[in-house]
């Protein structure tokens, strides 16, 4: 490794219901950061929670891994204790052989949903003073739920549904309808349920009733502990924007307007749908990467032609979102709106992207290609971490009742 070059971590999959999206974003990553700045290797999280690296990880044919393909790999775990460098421990493969250590500078963690993208994984990083690209802890936790941020946002301009809340029984995971009835308070069907957790329109369903709402929570509850449900909105409309200031002033993304067949975007809508080649190995590059690779072989409209207003209300409230957070990374808000009456409501904030919506980015007013999307990520990760140090004894002299030994 060249002496000049920081080492990066590239953290993906996770315990998380997102898993593959996220392994799809990760190794996007890992292919298009530039190599002539960085050392980047890739560091698999699996659904069960092991923590591998290896070089067999950098190709998405390998996945996901068979007993053959783990023992190309070494398991890790994350050292938590502070240091000029972060560190990887590796497991001991001899009776008298020491764990070894992987050192690196910084990580990009490309989880999506939860145990990663939720502030769990920002947290243990903050914790360790590991400098890490993406929204902090708090951000991330907040934006991750979507009740808690229809709370923080209840305060601004920001427009926002009406909203119920379900959560998942202590026992079983039906509710009764008396309860059910109770939590919708006025809300009136068709009505959209979805996990408060949960991104990817993963979960998401359009239900008429009590009864359907009753009969559809159970799919919700085997992936997250709460739901919400909002009016369902007519002649649907979905506009998303991705926000930084990880240029150094806060900049926006081009403005997407997804085409959707149906009525709702799905799972499938979103990352399997379009595309020739479904070998998966192609995968970002330097500059692009190719438009029929998973969610980029959604049929979108980017920099759409927009009613007057409409373009500058997503701007200013998309500005609003990130400042109101503290916002740091490039997160992307996703808003909804009834096409025939102009209303617009926020829907989602995602604090780590699919992709990291670096297609938004390449066709924003003034375009920033992937490899220098990730470069200013990489490089807000340090400056955030560098105005985050504290002194090496933290506690103040005035506030010390031990005695300081050697």
């Amino acid at each position: 490794m060249s002496q000049n070059k920081k080492k990066i971590a590239v953290m993906f999959g996770g315990r998380s219901p997102e898993h593959d999206v996220s392994v799809v974003t990760g190794l996007q990553i890992l292919h298009a950061i530039d190599d002539e700045k960085y050392d980047v290797f890739p560091v698999y999280v699996s659904p069960q929670g092991q923590w591998r690296v290896g070089d067999v990880l950098r190709d998405r044919a390998n996945y996901l891994l068979d007993e053959d393909l783990k023992s190309q790999t070494r398991l890790v775990v994350l050292d938590p204790t502070p240091g000029d460098r972060a560190r990887l421990i590796s497991s001991k493969s001899g009776l008298f052989k020491k764990p070894e250590a992987i050192e690196f500078d910084a990580a990009l963690p490309c989880f999506h949903g939860l145990y990663g993208e939720d502030g769990n994984v920002q947290g243990l990083l903050e914790f360790a003073g590991i400098p890490y690209a993406g929204m902090r802890t708090l951000a991330a936790s907040v934006l991750m739920d979507k009740v808690a941020t229809k709370r923080i946002f209840a305060g601004t301009e920001i427009p926002q549904l009406p909203y119920a809340v379900i959560k998942r029984p202590e026992q079983g995971l039906l509710v009764s309808e008396e309860v059910l009835a109770e939590a919708m308070g006025g809300l009136k069907f068709p009505c959209i349920v979805k996990p408060s957790h949960l991104g990817s329109s993963i979960g998401v369903a359009k239900v008429n009733s009590l009864e359907e709402l009753r009969g559809n929570l159970p799919a919700v509850f085997e992936f997250d502990d709460a739901a919400i449900v909002e009016p369902f909105v007519e002649n649907l409309v979905e506009y998303n924007v991705a926000v930084s200031k990880a240029f150094g002033t806060l900049c926006l993304s081009a403005i997407e307007r997804p085409k959707a067949q149906d009525e709702l975007l799905d799972f499938k809508q979103k990352y399997l749908s379009g595309g020739d080649d479904k070998s998966g190995n192609k995968l970002g590059n330097k500059t692009s990467a190719p438009v029929s690779e998973g969610m980029l072989s959604l049929t979108r409209e980017l920099n759409p032609k927009l009613p007057d207003g409409l373009a500058s209300n997503i701007k200013r409230w998309a500005e609003i979102m990130f400042e109101t957070v503290d916002g740091t990374g490039a997160p992307r808000i996703d808003f909804i709106g009834n096409s025939k009456t102009g209303e617009l409501w926020l829907n989602e904030v995602n604090p780590w992207p699919g992709s990291i919506g670096y297609f938004l980015w390449e066709a924003a007013k003034q375009p920033v290609m992937f490899t220098d999307l990730l470069t200013a990520l990489i490089e807000e990760a340090f400056k955030l971490n560098r105005q985050r140090a504290l002194p090496k004894d933290p506690v103040p002299k005035d506030a010390r009742l031990f005695q300081r030994r050697g």
